[in-house]
């Protein structure tokens, strides 16, 4: 590390919590490739079609909305 990036380092390690989290969330998104949003909506249609077919094959098990929401309120209580 230069001293240059030391130097910001060591100042970035005085921020606030809050101010340091966003820090870190921009430099790791700095390191991520520019998603392509074509791609994205491409890998989304065949995920929906992927996720239909399990259902049309009857390889999904479905649950209903009132169970589940059922189920995430009992994990919800048990954390109180």
């Amino acid at each position: 590390m230069t001293k240059n990036a030391e130097a910001i380092l060591r100042d970035a390690l005085d921020l606030d919590e809050g101010e340091r989290a966003e820090m870190a969330a921009a430099l790791l998104e700095s390191l991520e490739p520019a998603a392509d949003e074509h791609e994205i909506e491409l890998a989304w249609r065949e995920e929906v079609k992927r996720r239909v077919a399990e259902i049309d094959g009857r390889q999904a098990e479905l649950i209903p909305w009132e169970t589940v929401r059922d189920q995430l309120l009992a994990r919800l209580n048990d954390r109180s």
